[in-house]
């Protein structure tokens, strides 16, 4: 069969899209209305298979041995360009060996704390932070993820000192701050959104250069820690040596699931702004993101647990 006929009847069978976090995680959470899209506009399930563990390279790692035949496709996230500077045995290169489809979302992170917290902005917890060393504990979904990095990043530019607790994806991180177990994450909107709105946790600031559209109220952390910027990035990746034309096919169609106004809309309430174009726009960006991080990373000398 040539490879354009095999494109053509691309899928003919179940097509799984793995999340390397848990259920409730914001990869889940957005992996979610895509694979139903693309369920339904190319005819076969696209399944999610949640496999946690080892800050995204054990399910990384299961797609990356899987057949190059788009049966098999990777959630990207934040994690895996963090993973590529900070584990350094790995069997595989995210880079080398995950080729980029598409870009689905860039979300900021928000300062979240608990109201136990004496501190109702930047500044106020900066102070707070520096009159209690080692007394405020930072929650993070996993050593090496995002908000991990984001949260370390603050710690530098700002000069106090948090303790940083790990946990295994950011449900049971969100349940600990709320509870009191820790006092501050830098969370995802989508996880983290309800209970903003809710008013249970303290949303001090958004950690992109810019104010969210989702959160119009919330100031940046750059307003206050000048040049202070992290984000987090999601799209679709596949094992290297996918066919161009099933990528392509993938890419149209996640293109097109962002320019329906409802799918649109879903993902701003989830606090995200579509990044979408083509294969080689992704690339750059995981590109970007890898280095970024790979210098804070190195700078820091952190090191995976």
């Amino acid at each position: 069969m040539s490879r354009f006929a095999w494109a053509q009847s691309y899928p003919a069978r179940p097509v799984r899209i793995v999340v390397t976090f848990p259920a409730g995680s914001t990869s889940d959470v957005l992996a979610r209305p895509v694979g139903q899209w693309l369920s339904e506009r190319l005819g076969q399930p696209f399944v999610i298979d949640n496999r946690p563990g080892a800050g995204g390279t054990i399910g990384t790692e299961a797609v990356v041995r899987s057949p190059a035949d788009g049966y098999t496709l990777l959630l990207v996230s934040g994690a895996h360009t963090v993973n590529e500077t900070l584990y350094d045995k790995l069997n595989f290169s995210f880079i080398r060996d995950i080729a980029p489809i598409v870009g689905i979302s860039r979300e900021p992170y928000v300062m979240l704390i608990n109201s136990s917290v004496p501190a109702k902005a930047v500044p106020e917890f900066i102070a707070y932070a520096k009159a209690n060393p080692h007394k405020l504990n930072m929650a993070s979904a996993g050593t090496g993820t995002g908000s991990h990095i984001a949260g370390e990043l603050f710690k530098m530019m700002t000069s106090i000192d948090l303790v940083h607790i790990p946990y295994r994806g950011s449900p049971p991180a969100l349940t600990d701050l709320i509870a009191g177990q820790v006092q501050v994450l830098f969370g995802t909107p989508a996880a983290s959104i309800g209970y903003i709105r809710a008013r249970t946790l303290r949303a001090l600031a958004v950690t992109t250069a810019t104010r969210s559209k989702t959160l119009p109220d919330i100031p940046t952390v750059g307003e206050f820690v000048p040049n202070y910027e992290a984000s987090a990035v999601w799209g679709l990746g596949a094992p290297r040596n996918t066919p161009t034309e099933i990528i392509d096919k993938l890419n149209k169609e996640v293109n097109a699931a962002f320019a329906d106004p409802k799918m649109k809309a879903r993902l701003a309430d989830l606090g995200g702004m579509p990044l979408l174009g083509s294969p080689a726009d992704f690339g750059k960006l995981i590109a970007h993101e890898t280095e970024k991080w790979g210098n804070v990373i190195r700078a820091l000398n952190i090191k995976a647990e």
